[in-house]
């Protein structure tokens, strides 16, 4: 059915060519300060896809979002307990 997706962070040499990049996913994010490009694809098509980018001159490196494998949901946290009081009073 739905297949996970996963970032790519591409790190260019210069900005020209990362309008290509949009032929191999989603492209969500580029920064023209830091010349890098965020692409999300499927999850099974990581390894190909950054090999394939990998190879393509224009491209510095790269890497891979660590995000689908981090747990988000956190055990035994509890709130601070001057701040419940301040959200309950309304400041």
């Amino acid at each position: 059915m739905f297949n996970g997706r996963q970032g790519l962070i591409i790190w260019l040499f210069s900005l020209k060519n990362a309008k290509a990049l949009r032929r191999f996913g989603n492209v969500h994010y580029v920064s023209k300060r830091m010349k890098y490009v965020v692409l999300y694809c499927s999850e099974n098509e990581v390894t190909s896809l950054s090999e394939k980018l990998s190879s393509m001159p224009f491209v510095k490196k790269v890497e891979p979002s660590y995000k689908p494998f981090l747990k988000t949901e956190f055990e035994n946290s509890k709130p601070d307990k001057a701040k419940e009081y301040d959200y309950r009073v309304g400041l």
